[in-house]
């Protein structure tokens, strides 16, 4: 029998730009996501440059698309499957159906149109072709003499919403039957709101992601200690801490644990900064406001920094440096030419000490952070959407974020969770935050700093060495968080909108927040089912990440099975 086959339109060769065809029969098909190429996978494989948005193949046979999860490099090219011609359904998780009406109206905003009639027409499309599926029951996609072909969504804990999809096919007249298993996006233990993802029974063909299939994470029972550890270390500089996020998933993870860390430091388990009845939602405020402060700015730091943790990935285990760094000249990363100054206008700049702080943050030594008083700043509008509509899906926290809210505790909106929604506040912010180098933590949507808030604040920031920069999530080649994470430790370099800055901030980076799994994961994922697969495609992942996790399935799997990279 010559079907099922499957096509590959993205991540089959790097990390972005998900999309795989499943081919049930000669006249019907399924789409497994429709991603968008970001990084380095952006550009067409033949060199000659443009772009790989327009879907490039043909849609006749595809009766349905089905959305692992909501991540832009797994549904951001939906608009122009849209436009392509696609008419069938859009079939997801219930989280996720919440949630992709918001990801797409952004999608479109930014390839599309701004205009608030054509949004508002395409978004009702969009809702309309929606079927939102409960995790753990069979749906029927085709029923006929020739096929029958159902699918399953099952957890797959990396975002809320997010699942692996099993599909099985029968074929009467043939007397055969295959089960296929996308693998989506596998997520790792011991995240916020999430259950761990639970391997399928059995898969004839599975297709498998390798994110991480050459690397094994940091113990994430004790992130939230080493992101305590890293954050209090970083603001000994007197500076603003920055970490890019993604809107969806990392952000609403990152609130939460720091939400924890207030809590641990507050005045007793009843503060009223933390304990109220029920969750109430943060306002926005104007940025204006955010200076008012009996307590006057702390002292700028001496020229040597007070230090800089690095976690720097050795043979996929990671390890931790602590170091100093002096006021040498920056090391220039281009062998032939000096890296020239930042420009004045982009320049952290020393202000009176008379201005006032956003928040007292620090304690009167200032050798400790003061949390409870320490403004958390999240600046991205989606990811404030986002962020509320996490609030509205309690039934699909797990119950470690249930019991939190139960015991009257605020994960998503506590106190000192300060949002800026308008673009004339987020340009005070990172002018007042420049200029005063006041202790806080932004959290800004750009999660490889290619777009978003989080380019404005590194253009203003990165050239002062009280501001520090921390990475907690996967940064592609090709992209400037990229860029940032590899040359900034050495004093180099980045490319923000074709214009080059001086790195001089603390440069960050801490395991453990990665959403997705590991080595380790990723073969349990397998070697957990109770009938393994004879066929495992690897997909989603650089070179080195698919032969690294393949030599482990071969070592882990004894049974013949054959291996597609």
């Amino acid at each position: 029998m010559g079907y099922p086959q499957i096509e590959h339109h993205g991540a089959k060769d790097g990390v972005t730009g998900s999309c795989h065809q499943l081919d049930m029969n000669v006249t019907t098909s399924l789409l497994v996501d429709c991603g968008l190429f970001q990084g380095d996978d952006a550009s067409i494989p033949s060199g000659e440059g443009g772009s790989r948005l327009p879907i490039d193949f043909p849609l006749d046979t595809i009766k349905a698309l089905v959305v692992t999860h909501v991540h832009i490099d797994h549904v951001g090219r939906i608009p122009y499957l849209l436009a392509a011609g696609f008419e069938g359904p859009i079939l997801c998780s219930e989280a996720s159906a919440k949630l992709l009406p918001i990801v797409l109206e952004d999608a479109f905003k930014l390839s599309f149109s701004r205009d608030q009639q054509r949004i508002e027409r395409y978004i009702d499309i969009v809702e309309s072709r929606l079927v939102a599926l409960p995790y753990q029951h069979w749906f029927t996609l085709v029923d006929t003499d020739e096929l029958n072909a159902r699918i399953r969504l099952q957890r797959a804990g990396h975002i809320i919403g997010s699942a692996y999809v099993e599909i099985d096919l029968n074929y009467p007249q043939a007397g055969e039957s295959k089960r296929i298993v996308f693998s989506g996006d596998l997520g790792a233990p011991h995240a916020p709101f999430l259950m761990p993802p639970q391997p399928p029974e059995r898969a004839d063909i599975l297709v498998l992601e390798s994110t991480y299939g050459d690397r094994l994470h940091e113990d994430r029972q004790t992130r939230r200690q080493r992101l305590e550890a890293v954050i209090e270390q970083a603001l000994q500089d007197q500076g603003t801490v920055l970490i890019p996020a993604f809107s969806i998933g990392r952000t609403q993870e990152l609130l939460y644990e720091l939400e924890e860390i207030i809590h641990t430091h507050s005045v007793g388990a009843s503060s009223p900064a933390n304990m109220l009845p029920s969750e109430t939602v943060p306002a926005s405020v104007g940025a204006s406001s955010l200076a008012n402060s009996n307590s006057d700015r702390p002292p700028l730091p001496s020229e040597e920094r007070a230090g800089v943790r690095e976690t720097i990935p050795e043979n996929g285990i990671t390890s931790e440096r602590v170091g100093l760094r002096s006021k040498e000249t920056s090391l220039a990363i281009s062998s032939d030419a000096e890296q020239p100054p930042l420009p004045q206008r982009e320049r952290g700049q020393k202000t009176a000490q008379n201005e006032t702080p956003l928040a007292e943050s620090h304690s009167p030594d200032q050798t400790t952070t003061n949390w409870p008083k320490l403004p958390i700043i999240l600046d991205s509008p989606l990811a404030s959407r986002f962020t509320a509509a996490y609030r509205e899906l309690k039934p699909f926290w797990n119950q470690e974020a249930r019991d939190r809210v139960q015991s009257g505790r605020r994960p998503l909106a506590f106190e000192q969770l300060i949002t800026i929604d308008s673009h004339s506040d987020h340009q005070r912010i990172v002018n007042d935050l420049t200029q005063t180098a006041r202790p806080a933590i932004v959290i800004a949507g750009g999660g490889m700093c290619s777009g978003g808030r989080i380019v404005n604040y590194l253009k203003a920031m990165l050239g002062d060495k009280r501001h520090n920069v921390l990475f907690v999530g996967y940064q592609a080649k090709g992209t400037p968080g990229h860029a940032i994470q590899t040359y900034g430790p050495k004093g180099g370099y980045v490319n923000l909108d074709a214009e080059r800055f001086d790195i001089r901030a603390g440069i960050s980076s801490i395991g453990g927040y990665s959403a997705h799994a590991d080595q380790n994961g990723l073969v349990d994922f397998v070697t957990g089912m109770q009938q393994w697969p004879t066929e495992i495609r690897v997909v989603h992942g650089e070179q080195r990440a698919k032969e690294a996790l393949a030599e482990a399935l071969k070592q882990h799997l004894p049974a013949p099975f054959e291996l597609k990279l």
